[in-house]
């Protein structure tokens, strides 16, 4: 699949990735990408996150990839039952947190630690770091595990944001080309 063949909807975590994330600059690059919008990007509701991720893929007019970051790949995950799956190509999901670390942040609701069993019904592949502040590097692979995903190992990484240096993310974007290719 080639990037203009599918609407990409790329889907920031906790503080909305600002402009020097990766996600940014990938939806400005990309001409089919869209940026979820959500109304708190501080205090966020798994209920008004997941209804916001529905709507916009109820309005996609081509297939939807999923390209979600931290607290947005719990934002995906959750949205399943409210989306029309057949309009979803596949996720790519990076930086995953571990749901300890969701239930020990108060301005996150706490509705997005409860536990995943059941595995996305389209491609996807889990992106983790071996030394993610906000995950360990075997919590996001069970948690891949889980999904019925791909799980690539991104190093020594961090969580791969502009904290840890990934402003651009090449590497990213060329394991992203790999992903369309696959599917």
């Amino acid at each position: 699949m080639r990037t203009s063949e599918a609407e990409i909807l790329i889907v920031p975590g906790l503080g909305g990735s600002g402009d020097d994330h990766w996600q940014s600059r990938w939806n400005e690059k990309l001409p089919t990408a869209r940026r979820i919008v959500q109304e708190d990007w501080l205090n966020p509701s798994r209920e008004a996150w997941t209804r916001r991720l529905a709507a916009d893929v109820a309005q996609a007019e081509m297939p939807v990839i999923f390209v979600a970051h931290s607290l947005g790949v719990l934002a995906v995950i959750h949205a399943v039952p409210l989306i029309d799956v057949t309009k979803v190509r596949g996720a790519f999901l990076v930086a995953p947190p571990s749901l300890a670390i969701i239930r020990d942040v108060a301005a996150i609701d706490s509705a997005f630690a409860q536990e995943i069993e059941t595995p996305l019904p389209f491609p996807a592949v889990v992106i983790a770091s071996r030394n993610d502040p906000y995950a360990t590097f075997e919590e996001s692979e069970m948690l891949a595990s889980k999904l019925g995903a791909a799980f690539a190992d991104a190093g020594m990484s961090g969580h791969i944001n502009v904290e840890s240096g990934h402003g651009p993310w090449p590497e990213g974007l060329m394991r992203f080309a790999g992903f369309l290719k696959d599917l």
